[in-house]
């Protein structure tokens, strides 16, 4: 069967439809920045591919530092007006903001699609989560900001590229909600024309919001330290996430740092298999390139010709591939399970990463196919990683103990509880992780003892939508937890003397 690409779903065809749309803030050849209430031609552009066949994209312009401070400065005068603005006005603008974002939605999606590899349906997915987890702060936020205030400075947001809508966006939106301007960072591997456009919707409803491209070495000098910023909200991995930690507590400024962790899935004296092998597949969603995903399953020894049982095929079925192939033109886009990685770098490095680990001793359990996957004919496929399944990964490999950030699982066998809950304690924190056991008296009794924000029985967790709370333990969460009303308290002021649920270097409060 040979695939083409939907009509109408090119490149090209989005980046007309963003001119015609949002002509401030696009260009022929380029994306412009947003400071000052304004879009500016600065910023040096790079050139950029799409992980979906390699083709050219829009690349971001990114600022120097001396510019980034500017535009800082700016963000600051705009937040001193518009912390004044009453809260029927605000809750107005955002809901016009959120009208234009579902008006446009489906061309947001398709720039998902190119920019970061996300599949159409998990594309739309995110740029719905994000309209409407913000439509139920503007419905709700009266009694969230009963006796708080702005913040002194605005917020700048530093976000990984996974979910530049349902998590930035979001954010944005109701920082701005709270009474905030916001700065944010557009990340350095794509979303840069998603984030734009939204952007272009947000400003043109009055929305305090300043958008930036840079390095994080050029711009870090301005969004975390400067003193103009009233709060960091920092979404990425632990590296990154642990310099912006030591700038922000050295200043005494209000964070939301969100890091990586190893979260893990628990097997012990369990037989439910039928529901194990059914959520096996959604766990692949966009190629575990999320911060909830689960790459690691520690499995009871003895059931573990059981789990194999329900695991393989449910892996094999996966579905794979270019997002916007189809057989015929009239076809819908594909349901696929993920297409690409971010870009070509990381799959060569988790691929080198598989190799290394085997070859030092873990054992491949399952290797998916290219001649299985879904591709048009003679397109790059440099950005996709298979379905891989790793038995014992040694200590020495990285897939050990850090995230691997791509579709690729371990398993770790263990005997006893102890070994249970050390194997699912791997990394220092995590965000979420499963247990996976008959007896709710086990799993009341093991549950509290590993050290994930969010715990399921059976079950998958995520970030949530709404009021659903959300943070992380150890090495994976700095700072002032988020969801709900607490997002909310995370971006305001409060009463004096007033101890934020989190996770702080001199307290951790639980919500």
């Amino acid at each position: 069967m040979v695939l083409v690409r939907k009509p109408g779903t090119g490149w090209d065809d989005a980046w007309a439809r963003c001119l015609a749309l949002a002509p401030e803030a696009f260009r022929d050849d380029r994306v412009l920045n947003l400071w000052a209430g304004g879009w500016q031609p600065d910023g040096r552009p790079l050139p950029a591919t799409s992980p979906v066949d390699g083709s050219p994209i829009a690349g971001a312009p990114r600022l120097d530092h001396a510019t980034a401070h500017r535009a800082v400065r700016a963000c600051l005068d705009q937040h001193r007006a518009w912390r004044h603005v009453p809260l029927e006005e605000r809750r107005a603008r955002v809901a016009a903001t959120l009208d234009a974002l579902t008006e446009h939605r489906e061309l947001l999606a398709l720039l998902l699609v190119w920019e970061i590899g996300k599949p159409s349906r998990l594309a739309q997915a995110d740029v719905d989560r994000a309209i409407d987890g913000v439509r139920w702060y503007v419905d709700g936020i009266g009694p969230m900001l009963a006796g708080r205030a702005p913040l002194d400075g605005p917020v700048s947001n530093i976000a990984s590229w996974n979910y530049p809508m349902s998590v930035l966006v979001h954010a944005v939106l109701v920082q701005a909600l709270a009474g905030n301007a916001v700065v944010a960072k557009t990340p350095t591997d794509g979303g840069v024309a998603c984030l734009t456009l939204a952007c272009a919707l947000a400003a043109r409803e009055g929305l305090p919001v300043t958008l930036l491209s840079g390095s994080g070495r050029e711009l870090s000098e301005a969004l975390v330290r400067a003193p103009e910023i009233g709060c960091v909200s920092f979404v990425g991995g632990r590296d990154t996430g642990a310099a912006v930690a030591t700038a922000v507590t050295d200043l005494g400024k209000r964070h939301v740092l969100e890091q990586e962790g190893l979260n893990t899935w628990g097997i012990w004296n369990f037989t439910d298999w039928a529901a194990f092998t059914a959520v096996v597949p959604k766990l692949f969603d966009y190629g575990k390139q999320r911060c909830t995903a689960y790459p690691r399953f520690v499995v009871q020894r003895e059931l573990f010709d059981e789990f194999l049982t329900a695991y393989l095929p449910a892996v094999r079925r996966l579905r794979v591939g270019h997002p916007l192939a189809v057989a015929d033109p009239a076809d819908p886009l594909p349901e696929l399970d993920f297409g690409p990685l971010i870009n070509a770098a990381k799959a060569k490095d988790l691929t080198d990463q598989v190799a290394e680990a085997v070859d030092r001793g873990a054992v491949p359990l399952h290797r998916g196919s290219p001649a299985d996957a879904r591709f048009l004919p003679g397109q790059d496929t440099s950005s996709y990683v298979h379905p891989v399944t790793l038995l014992n990964p040694p200590p020495s490999s990285p897939l050990h103990h850090a995230e691997p950030f791509g579709p690729v699982d371990t398993i770790v066998l263990v005997d006893t509880e102890a070994e249970l809950l050390a194997a699912m304690n791997a990394s220092n924190g995590a965000l979420v992780a499963t247990l996976s056991t008959d007896d709710e008296a086990t799993f009341a009794r093991l549950a509290p003892q590993i050290r994930a924000f969010k715990v399921g029985h059976g079950t998958p967790r995520s970030r949530g939508d709404r009021d659903e709370l959300f943070g992380g333990f150890g090495a994976s969460w700095r700072g002032a937890f988020v969801g709900g009303e607490l997002l909310v308290r995370a971006v305001t002021r409060g009463p004096a003397g007033e101890r934020l649920p989190g996770n702080f270097p001199e307290y951790q409060l639980m919500p």
